[in-house]
């Protein structure tokens, strides 16, 4: 196997990308309310290579709980961290299906190192590839807009 030419990212800056990846995920969950909620984590790195990683988290009021092992919780934070860092991922896009009353679809792009909202008309194209049956169908929204955190954070 032959070692990968990505750049190394500079331990500082990768450091500040896990604060705001952090920082990401405690916005986010709470922002999606109580209910069952599916991220999907699609990124392309700088040499070609396509990465994903979906994470399963339920949210009730004051709490949040990862519905999956340690290791994919981290496979997926890892993938956060390093879209959000930009030396070795081109492109990189968040999803959120939330399944309530409905089926609810949200979307991020990842751009100069923080996520942004997809519009809806955008997200329309991409939530076609999350599953789907009849009784549940898509209500596909505004993503919601995550502040970023403070500069000194």
């Amino acid at each position: 196997m032959s070692e990968s030419n990505l750049p190394q990212p500079d331990s500082a800056v990768t450091a500040s990308a896990m604060g705001r990846a952090l920082h990401a995920l405690t916005t986010l969950l709470p922002a999606l309310g109580e209910g069952s909620h599916q991220l999907s984590l699609s990124a392309e790195r700088t040499d070609g290579l396509e990465l994903s990683a979906d994470l399963d988290v339920s949210a009730e009021p004051g709490a949040w709980r990862v519905d999956q092992s340690a290791e994919e919780y981290l496979r997926f934070f890892v993938l956060l961290t390093f879209s959000l860092e930009g030396t070795t991922v081109r492109d990189a896009s968040l999803g959120a299906l939330t399944a309530d009353a409905g089926t609810r679809v949200h979307g991020w792009n990842v751009q100069d190192g923080w996520l942004h909202p997809i519009a809806p008309a955008e997200l329309q194209m991409v939530a076609t590839a999350f599953p789907t049956d009849d009784a549940s169908p898509y209500t596909v929204g505004d993503a919601l807009v995550l502040p970023p955190p403070h500069a000194d954070e």
